[in-house]
């Protein structure tokens, strides 16, 4: 393999490990069978795997998730795609009352093994319905696990937990970190699910992140250490499960919290991990604790108005400037 590997193409990379190990895992969703995905990130899935395994679908994203269940439910491992996260609502039924409650609804008699990926998250002025992070969505509902990758090793390491997870698993991908690169990870790489990453060590205030706010975040660090501030930057890369203790482990050093998240404000995940930290580790702060997040409004087409909406390098480096002087 190379010696870099894009996001895009450690999605379809990770999905054929998975497919090449386990005959009962196959793939679903709207063209991603002959055209590779429409950001191509199923590339060479067809043409290895064939039309038994990987399937073109209508467009009806509860067609799609109503058979992965079905599929789930009778033994197989689907990977369905949903196009765009904003279009999760179309299937809400199924993701919210159906999927994660068939395990406790027959008594752990049947499960429901399958995974719904879908490109999450703004940046790229495609508008108010195609833009959303919808991870908080997801987050409301419990029987779901919640994953969202930042580097390509971990899309790669991610799916393969999730793939072989016995509970759904919703998987987020960044539509703005496709083309980002990163290594490639070796072999039979699997990353479990839950355990959040340091990407970057450092004494003064902890930023938590997730997603496409990973790399902000860390250039955010860069600026800031150009100023004598050491930001400690966490990747969660899961929602669900929620590594709460390594952020907990964070703060024990630096005392000052900062969370970064796309999803608005109101009901973002940002606001679960500070209550988290508000119950079990208040007495390790030293300052309030702050949450750069989305307005709550829809998201612009024009590139000046989204990122007036979305975090930005400028919007975390100012409000950790403002903690670390508290």
């Amino acid at each position: 393999m190379a010696d870099v590997i894009t996001y895009r193409d450690a999605v379809a990379e990770g999905i054929a490990r998975e497919m090449r190990r386990d005959a009962s895992v196959v793939c679903l969703g709207e063209d991603i069978a002959a055209a590779g995905g429409v950001f191509k990130t199923t590339t060479g899935l067809r043409a290895e795997f064939g039309p038994e395994r990987v399937w073109d679908t209508p467009i009806s994203e509860q067609a799609i998730v109503g058979a992965a269940m079905g599929a789930a439910m009778t033994g197989m491992r689907p990977v369905a795609e949903i196009m765009f996260s904003d279009f999760l609502a179309c299937c809400w039924d199924y993701l919210a009352n159906e999927i994660p409650k068939v395990r406790y609804m027959t008594g752990g008699q049947v499960t429901v093994p399958l995974v719904v990926r879908t490109a999450n998250g703004g940046g790229l002025g495609f508008g108010a319905q195609h833009s959303q992070s919808t991870e908080n969505w997801a987050l409301t509902v419990p029987g779901l696990k919640i994953a969202a990758p930042a580097t390509p090793a971990d899309v790669i390491g991610m799916l393969a937990a999730a793939i072989r997870s016995d509970d759904p698993v919703v998987f987020f991908e960044h539509k703005g970190l496709f083309a980002t690169k990163g290594p490639p990870p070796p072999p039979g790489h699997v990353v479990e699910l839950g355990r959040a990453a340091v990407v970057r060590e450092g004494g003064d205030l902890t930023l938590v992140a997730l997603a496409s706010t990973v790399p902000l975040a860390l250039k955010a660090a860069g600026v800031l250490a150009g100023e004598g501030i050491e930001t400690e930057v966490v990747d969660l890369r899961c929602l669900v499960p929620l590594d709460a203790a390594t952020v907990l482990a964070s703060l024990r050093k630096t005392s000052r919290l900062v969370t970064v998240e796309e999803n608005p404000y109101q009901g973002g995940w940002g606001a679960t991990v500070v209550s988290v930290v508000a119950d079990e580790g208040f007495g390790l702060l030293d300052a309030p604790v702050r949450r750069v997040a989305g307005e709550c409004v829809p998201l612009p087409f024009a590139d000046a108005l989204e990122q007036q909406v979305i975090p930005t390098v400028d919007k975390v480096v100012t409000e950790v400037r403002r903690l670390a002087a508290y």
